[in-house]
């Protein structure tokens, strides 16, 4: 792990903001201990009894690499702390806002329920004058102008600045403390923005002092960075999903297609490798708030096209289905399944709108015996999905199975000797999803190896 200087006030003489987090979910939780880390007395203010009770016994309600240690450590060294009462946040400088914006049950739209209710209750708390609310959680066009007039109107020297996160699952310690880059949407009023700017380059100093680039922006830009980052990198996944249609087609390799479009400098390699598509928590629910937001301030027709980026990303999930029909000779009931995957990506246990699950899921509905196997998720997959199986490695979810589905692309399984594997299964029958696997290694071992948008010959 990377070190990080934990004194850089200290060494300076200077007195560090004093910082509240208001929401301790996977965002909020990564905030608070990586802003500890740094040097700062930190609060995690939450609703939820039981995640504030075990954040302050030191104990993580998700899985991320490398975090649990630094919650430990800071807990220990006095400079962080939990609690469910927002009064205890209120001496704090800088007021973070982490909450979920999840979708509307009823709607494409951004459901900032959460949202308002926090803001309600820090205001009711009466935050000291003169701190600095900041937004983290990703939100619709317009959201900061309408906090920014509740501030206006019953807290007038809070001020409020907008300062989108960019984390990616498994790599949010080094996304927090290492960012890429800070955007730093401030307000109109001269005094106001440059206040609010100097407060927090003084809580990114040490990104700053790295070279990390700062973007100052307007509210309505800073809101924008966000969602459009996730679009264009949906796009861009669904972009490689659609020529693997067309690769299966056409008898190309869409492997090799990615590999020749990153050598172009203007593509690059990243977020080209083809397979089930996209999941978690936020790409699938941002671009779809980013189009409901869109057709309410008249712009629908511009992020039209993201409805398709969601529908071939869809579209993946069940050609897998289709495909695992087709392997196992056009009847599913009865056929002993595994899935080696419940993360809707590595290095995570988040399993929001995994595409692994969903198709362990759908193959299930239809009458497979699925069993699923993962190194972080089986205990949030069992609370979700209750009639899957489920085993502890990839051995014992193979055991008798006429089909293997690899739709996570976890080390563990990148790292399985085929030949070991296929001791214990009925058929050496293999989907690779993520087209992560050695596929030259899976057939020398017996195995017919298939992949999405290659050729299986």
């Amino acid at each position: 792990m990377i070190a990080y200087a934990t004194n850089q006030f200290e060494s300076a003489g200077a007195q560090p903001p004093q910082i509240s987090v208001i929401g301790t979910g996977y965002l909020g939780t990564t905030h608070a201990v990586c802003m500890a880390e740094l040097g700062f007395q930190v609060v995690g203010v939450d609703v939820d009894d039981l995640k504030v009770a075990q954040l302050a016994d030191g104990i993580l309600p998700f899985f991320e690499p490398g975090l649990e240690e630094l919650l430990r450590k800071n807990l220990e060294a006095g400079r962080l702390t939990f609690t469910t009462s927002f009064p205890a946040a209120t001496t704090a400088d800088v007021h973070f806002l982490c909450v979920g914006t999840p979708q509307r049950p009823d709607s494409p739209a951004a459901d900032l329920r959460h949202l308002g209710a926090a803001v309600d209750a820090l205001l009711a708390a009466q935050p000291k004058p003169g701190s600095l609310l900041v937004g983290k959680s990703t939100v619709p066009m317009g959201t900061a102008a309408a906090v920014a007039t509740r501030l206006a109107a019953e807290a007038p020297e809070v001020l409020l600045a907008w300062n989108p996160e960019f984390l990616r699952e498994g790599f949010a310690i080094e996304g927090t403390l290492n960012p890429d880059r800070i955007v730093l949407g401030l307000p109109d009023d001269p005094a106001a923005r440059a206040r609010a700017e100097d407060i927090l380059r003084a809580v990114y100093a040490s990104a700053i002092e790295s070279g990390t680039p700062v973007v100052v922006t307007d509210f309505a830009t800073a809101e924008l960075v966000k969602v459009a980052a996730n679009a264009f990198l949906a796009t861009k996944i669904s972009f490689i999903n659609a020529m693997a249609e067309v690769c299966e087609a056409a008898g190309g390799d869409v492997k090799t297609l990615a590999t020749a479009l990153g050598h172009d400098a203007r593509i690059g390699p990243r977020f080209l490798a083809a397979g089930v598509g996209f999941g978690g928590g936020c790409l699938p629910k941002d671009i779809r708030a980013f189009r409901a937001r869109a057709e309410e301030i008249g712009a629908g027709t511009a992020v039209r096209f993201l409805a398709e980026v969601d529908a071939i990303n869809l579209r993946r999930r069940a050609r897998v289905v289709e495909f695992a029909t087709e392997l196992v000779g056009g009847s599913v009931p009865g056929r002993r399944m595994a899935v080696l995957g419940a993360a809707f990506k590595p290095n995570s246990d988040d399993i929001r709108d995994s595409p692994a699950l969903e198709i362990a899921e759908l193959l299930r509905t239809a009458g497979a015996l699925v069993t699923v196997t993962d190194p972080a998720a089986i205990p949030n997959a069992r609370r979700r999905y209750r009639e899957l199986r489920y085993a502890d490695t990839a051995f014992e979810a193979v055991d008798d199975a006429d089909l293997v589905l690899h739709l996570t692309e976890w080390a563990d399984f990148r790292e399985i000797d085929p030949a070991l594997l296929g001791g214990n299964v009925r058929n050496l029958l293999v989907i690779d999803g993520r087209n992560t696997l050695d596929a030259g290694k899976w057939r020398a071992a017996g195995w017919s190896y298939y992949a999405l948008g290659r050729p299986n010959a």
